[in-house]
């Protein structure tokens, strides 16, 4: 129960994209660009078939 998910980097604004475990109903980490390496802080929620809530954040200031 994987689906890959595409987005915008916050550091590049590269498109890259992510596989998230959608029996994972709720997680958050650190995870690098594969551009830029830069670390993002992502954050998605699922209800078990799909990504309802998803966020990809800059963790630097």
């Amino acid at each position: 129960m994987t689906e890959e998910h595409f987005f915008q980097c916050p550091h590049c604004w590269e498109e890259i994209s992510m596989i998230f475990d959608k029996s994972v109903y709720k997680d958050s980490y650190i995870e690098d660009c594969e551009v830029c390496c830069n670390p993002i802080d992502i954050s998605y929620a699922s209800n078990g078939d799909e990504i309802i809530s998803f966020s990809a954040d800059s963790i630097e200031q």
